[in-house]
Formats: structure tokens, sequence, C-alpha cells
């Protein structure tokens, strides 16, 4: 018996079914957010929502848990520039990190002065302002946020002020690092790309003489063959798993590990998984340097 119109009527049938169930458990009220996050996994699963979609939406409802400490570039990952650094000494730091906003620091690490947009700069090459280039007439106010404020509220206040950066302060006042509203965003849709992200085959990739960019999702085999090193696979098979382990939980930004005599440190991650790590290799494997 044919019965192919009648399993897609079926199926149809199935789903309204759900939608209207689900309708009915909104309009009744929502316990928690677990049930929620339930309810749009389940959504998931029957074909309601894509697997991206669902994505996004467990992340905007994560973000409210989530606290400028938990994303923030800590203080020894930022590039600042200072107020009395000469002009060429800047557009180095600008070229060679290709931000776009830049803490201007005053007398130490914890004296923001203000914030430099790099945009800001391309009027020193209209005219003939560069023999007479006074920091002052750049500095943009610097916007100072807690640790421990949610990323909702930060979300809000970055829409509504217009700013793109916040410097992130401690308990004493002290500058603890920063965060950007990308950053914010990047818990909701996942790793923003830009046009100087690289897209290679390349897992490993030299930065300098004892350092290294590895990608997270680099296998722990390749990782040994490379550095003819001996971590241990076990119950992982990627670089980012046995971070994950030694951890204990997903790392933030700028967190480091030891393993074996490597240290790894996160670069980039999100809330799902960690993307890029430096590694830096011991002394004594610059010697005979790693296989390339």
């Amino acid at each position: 018996m044919a019965r192919g119109p009648a399993d897609k009527s079926g199926a149809t049938s199935a789903s309204g079914r759900w939608r209207s169930r689900f309708t009915r458990t909104l309009a009744a009220g929502v316990k928690d957010r677990a049930q929620l996050v339930e309810m749009l996994a389940e959504s998931q699963q029957r074909g309601v929502l894509d697997a991206e979609v669902f994505a996004m939406l467990e992340g905007a409802l994560a973000v409210a848990d989530l606290q400028v400490r938990d994303i923030m570039v800590p203080r020894t990952q930022m590039v600042c520039v200072g107020r009395e650094d000469p002009i060429a000494r800047i557009l180095s730091a600008v070229v060679e990190s290709r931000h776009s906003r830049f803490p201007v620091l005053g007398s130490g690490h914890d004296d923001v002065a203000g914030i430099l947009l790099a945009k800001d700069l391309l009027r020193l090459f209209a005219g003939t302002e560069r023999e007479s280039f006074d920091m002052r007439e750049y500095l943009r106010p610097a916007v100072f946020v807690p640790e421990a404020k949610r990323l909702n509220v930060l979300l809000r206040e970055f829409r509504d002020s217009r700013n793109h950066m916040a410097i992130v302060v401690d308990e004493y006042g002290g500058v603890a690092g920063l965060v950007t509203i990308e950053d914010v965003i990047e818990q909701i849709v996942g790793d923003i790309d830009d046009e100087f992200d690289v897209e290679d085959d390349q897992n490993i990739r030299r930065e300098g003489e004892r350092q290294f960019s590895v990608r997270g999702a680099t296998r722990i085999d390749e990782f040994n063959q490379f550095f003819h090193a001996e971590l241990q696979t076990g119950e992982f098979d990627t670089v980012a798993g046995l971070v994950m382990k030694q951890l204990g939980r997903m790392p933030r930004r700028g967190e480091s590990v030891m393993l074996g005599e490597f240290e790894f440190r996160v670069m980039r991650s999100d809330r799902r998984r960690i993307d890029s790590l430096r590694v830096t290799i011991p002394p004594q494997f610059h010697s005979t340097k790693p296989a390339e």
C-alpha cells in the first residue's frame, strides 16, 4: 500500500501537536531556564529549529549567567600604547596588532588615560600633522566596568552608549583586563572571524623563537610528532581536550596550564570550545628546533 502522502501527513500532524504543546507550556509559564532550554533542545531534535539557531538561543540565555571576568582579555594580553609614546611607536603597534582600539596608559598599568581609535590616526596621512602629533587631541574617554558585571547588562550598556570597549577593573580599582562588544556577541553566536583571521591547513604555526600558535582541534598525535613530544592521549584526541581535562572546566581566555614541559595559554575560546592556544616550548627544545 502506498503510504507516502499519509506518512507526510502524519509527520505534519505530530509536528503540529508538538507546537501546540510548546505554545501551551509557554502560555502556562516556564518554571525555570533549564526547562526552557530543554524545550528548545526538543524543538531542535524535532527539526523545528536548526542546530545553529538553537545554539544561538542557548547562548543568549547563558549570557545572563556569565560575568565580565569570564570572557575579558586579561591585562597581560592587552595591547596598549603610552600617552607619551612617539607616533612611530604607536603606528607600529597599530600595524602589528591590527586592532581597532587601544587603551592609552599614563603613569602606569592602572592609569588608563583614555582610548585611541586606529581610524582617528588616518588624518595624520592627509596632511602634515605627524610633525605636531598631540595624543590629547585623539584621546576618547575610557569606560570602566567591574569584573562581576553580568554580560547581558554590559551588552545593553554597550548598545545604549555606543561604546565598543570597556576597561575591566578589580575590587581594588586596578586594571584587570578589557572587554569588547565583539567578545560579548561571540558568546551568543560563536566566534566571529574577521578579514585578518587566516584560514589554512596549518594547525601549528610558529610565532616566535619558542612560541607557536596551535589550534584547539589539533590532534595530540600530530602535536607529538611536530614537537617530538610525548603527551598522553588517554580519553581525549585533541589538544583542547587535554587542556580542559587539566583545568577541569572550560578555560577563560588568557588562562594557561603546563602539560609536561609545554605551557598552553588560551588565546581564543567561547563557552563551547577552545579555538586557539599559544604554546611555549622549553628552552632545550629551542636548541633542537621542533619538526617543521
